[in-house]
């Protein structure tokens, strides 16, 4: 089976955009609401999410980039939490395909080290990976509950969440495992100052899992541009679509 990508929207500017962990493509669909008048869209379901559960390829990032580069034209990406991390390796990897970038929530290193300090405690992460060998549902509803934090209404974007992630069946323990292991050693800062294309970091102020510090560090190494959205958390996209698309804007004009 091939990697799922569906194309949505009208406009005249091509946007990729990527999900984050144990997520598929629809749970962008406010953002694409937003977007659908100025671009075409082109949302993926990551291999092993979504409707690509069944999908043989691996998740490791340059093996995803180059396959949606393949079946994408030349481009804007935007990569959600996970997500931003292959579209980040994308970007570079790609440059021919990504003409501009959208970090949403994501940055180049996830997890805190000693000279990094804006990240999510590695120890977390790692428990995630074993637990999930011993309870699927329940380690992603812990991680579901962090994205959450720091949202206006919690609760309320929990239950949202919890809806939009089975919603095209369980993703495959597989590359959720792949995932984590992505989280827990990617680290990209060093190549940030290599971006070739205009480059856009948004960040929620009250998100539990990408600081916003990080996200602002990584604009100044990229030469890019650094938007905080004061109310959101970690899925800004549910309750502030509009203010990601105005974050956004700069980007759509430069293509």
């Amino acid at each position: 089976m091939s990697l799922y990508l569906e194309k949505l929207g009208r406009g005249s500017i091509p946007l990729v955009l990527l999900h984050g962990w144990a997520m598929h493509g629809g749970i962008l669909a406010p953002l694409v609401d937003a977007l659908a008048e100025c671009c075409t869209l082109y949302v993926v379901d990551l291999p092993g999410h979504g409707r690509s559960r069944d999908c043989g390829l691996p998740l490791e990032p340059s093996a995803c980039a180059a396959a949606i580069a393949q079946a994408t034209p030349p481009a804007l990406w935007l990569g959600w939490s996970l997500g931003g991390l292959i579209a980040l390796t994308a970007a570079l990897e790609q440059p021919q395909q990504v003409r501009g970038l959208a970090m949403l929530c994501a940055t180049p290193k996830f997890v805190r080290g000693d000279s990094w300090p804006w990240g999510s405690d590695a120890a977390l992460v790692h428990q995630l990976a074993l637990d999930l060998e011993t309870d699927y549902r329940a380690t992603i509803d812990r991680f579901l509950a962090l994205e959450a934090m720091g949202s206006a209404d919690p609760r309320a974007e929990l239950r949202h969440l919890r809806e939009l992630a089975f919603a095209h069946g369980e993703p495959d323990l597989r590359v959720l495992q792949e995932g984590i292991r992505i989280l827990e050693t990617r680290d990209l800062r060093a190549q940030l100052s290599t971006l070739q294309q205009p480059n856009a970091w948004i960040a929620g102020r009250r998100d539990r899992l990408v600081p916003p510090q990080a996200m602002e560090w990584s604009a100044a190494q990229a030469h890019g541009r650094y938007t905080q959205i004061e109310r959101a958390g970690h899925a800004p996209f549910f309750a502030h679509a509009g203010e990601v698309a105005q974050a956004l804007q700069p980007l759509l004009d430069s293509f």
